[in-house]
């Protein structure tokens, strides 16, 4: 019997959905994270970071199938700099977003935390001058209640 993903824990797309919701809502109203949604957004955004985070936490390949890649995530969060209070603020505004979806088992809030803090940092901070920089193989790294997955 195969594990159970965090993408089933969640709830599957629904449940996914509904926390990208909530990040979306903590994110518009945080004065500094907004910025980033200042210049518009896709009317589908949080359907598309559903699709994102549900194929990251195990879930179907929906983003990648439907909408893009990896490299095409990294190089929408590139060429703007460094930006450390505004990936803070991003991460506690994730966490807030749990607290409004009622996500109360402490495991699942923490392999949720570490996930959103790692690829915030890390993957879509990797490509800070020049968005032309951004490889064009990036896969979607993979997550599960051990982290990153090779």
């Amino acid at each position: 019997m195969a594990a159970i993903t965090i993408f089933e824990v969640l709830g599957g797309s629904p449940g996914v959905l509904k926390l990208a919701r909530a990040w979306h809502e903590q994110v518009l109203a945080d004065a500094i994270v907004a910025h980033a949604f200042s210049h518009g957004f896709h009317p589908q955004h949080t359907e598309r970071l559903a699709a994102y985070w549900g194929e990251a936490w195990g879930g179907p390949p929906a983003y990648s199938s439907q909408y893009g890649s990896e490299s095409s995530v990294v190089r929408m969060h590139s060429g703007n700099g460094p930006h450390e209070e505004m990936d803070r603020r991003a991460i506690a505004c994730f966490d807030r977003a749990m607290d409004d979806i009622g996500l109360t088992d402490e495991l699942l809030r923490r392999v949720l935390h570490d996930y959103f803090a790692w690829t915030t940092t890390e993957t879509m901070a990797a490509y800070p001058h020049a968005a032309d920089s951004v490889p064009e193989d990036l896969r979607i790294p993979q997550w599960s209640w051990d982290g990153l997955q090779a």
